[in-house]
């Protein structure tokens, strides 16, 4: 079948606290598989047969962390399917903001932290995991140039 060599999609979410606006970005800590277990990264998950990239991040977003978000831009990322996680793996990531719901870690994570955007070295000094690195670098570039078409 050549669905077979195709990468599996994964979706996240970057949930900032404003999408007009964004100061502070939502960060989970991972506690699996044990390589990526202590280190942080964008919430979501895999699109499941059937499913667009759209939905499966909102059903993930509400199993991981109880939550409904309404999406905003895009992180474009190099690939046709975004941003490539590993050999068999690539995802597209959204700007999100809360509409619904308090953050919790109920799947996969053991803590949620909300991290400045800016003015900090806070979001760059956490241990992110290796390929959700570049995507933190294309989210700071993306919000100070959406920062600056706003004034």
């Amino acid at each position: 079948m050549p669905t077979e060599n195709l990468p599996r999609q994964i979706v996240g979410a970057a949930i900032v606290d404003s999408l007009t606006h964004p100061t502070q970005l939502l960060a989970a800590r991972r506690t699996a598989p044990e390589q990526f277990a202590g280190m942080w990264e964008f919430p979501g998950g895999k699109v499941e047969v059937g499913e667009s990239d759209i939905d499966a991040l909102h059903r993930e977003l509400l199993e991981e962390l109880g939550v409904e978000v309404a999406l905003g831009a895009e992180i474009i990322g190099p690939l046709p399917g975004g941003w490539a996680l590993n050999e068999r793996a690539v995802m597209r990531v959204w700007l999100a903001e809360l509409v619904i719901g308090e953050p919790r870690p109920l799947q996969d994570h053991d803590l949620l932290s909300w991290v400045p955007l800016t003015g900090s070295t806070e979001l760059a000094d956490l241990a992110w995991i290796p390929a959700d690195r570049p995507i933190v670098d294309a989210l700071l570039t993306q919000t100070r140039q959406a920062g600056r078409v706003g004034h």
